[in-house]
């Protein structure tokens, strides 16, 4: 079982969703979220915060090495940001924040071939979600680049 939470940005306009794998880490390892309209508001410090096109997640690096290293018996010094959000401990639940949303538009269309044209809609569904992630790297998404 995975815990599943929502975290609200600082500026209070924005929220995401996050996947908290094997529920490894409590949702109190999330200290505060940056969307891109207040991420300037952040001083960014690596070594507790993750960068993904700029939203900043800021993580209570004390408490996710406390669990990791007692849960999961790693070397604390192995436990960064990027260890958390790249090994899926606490990540985006999406590929990045608000997908769900796009995708539903985005298909929309393709969607309707499923009733009248099922072969070509394998087709087309299948080219379009290549397309997509292929976007999402190019955009510089951290969870698509591993994909």
């Amino acid at each position: 079982m995975c815990l599943e939470i929502r975290k609200t940005c600082k500026c209070g306009k924005n929220d995401a969703q996050f996947h908290m794998r094997d529920n490894v880490l409590s949702q109190k390892v999330i200290a505060e979220l940056y969307c891109p309209e207040c991420s300037n508001q952040a001083e960014f410090n690596p070594d507790t915060m993750l960068g993904d096109n700029d939203w900043i997640i800021e993580y209570d690096m004390d408490l996710a090495r406390f669990m990791t290293v007692s849960k999961l018996m790693l070397e604390p010094e192995a436990v960064r940001p990027g260890y958390l959000f790249d090994s899926g401990y606490a990540c985006w639940l999406e590929m990045y924040p608000g997908e769900k949303q796009d995708i539903l538009e985005e298909r929309t269309e393709i969607m309707g071939l499923q009733k009248t044209d099922p072969t070509r809609y394998l087709q087309e569904i299948s080219s379009w979600n290549i397309a997509r992630i292929e976007r999402l790297k190019a955009d510089g998404w951290r969870k698509a680049m591993a994909a």
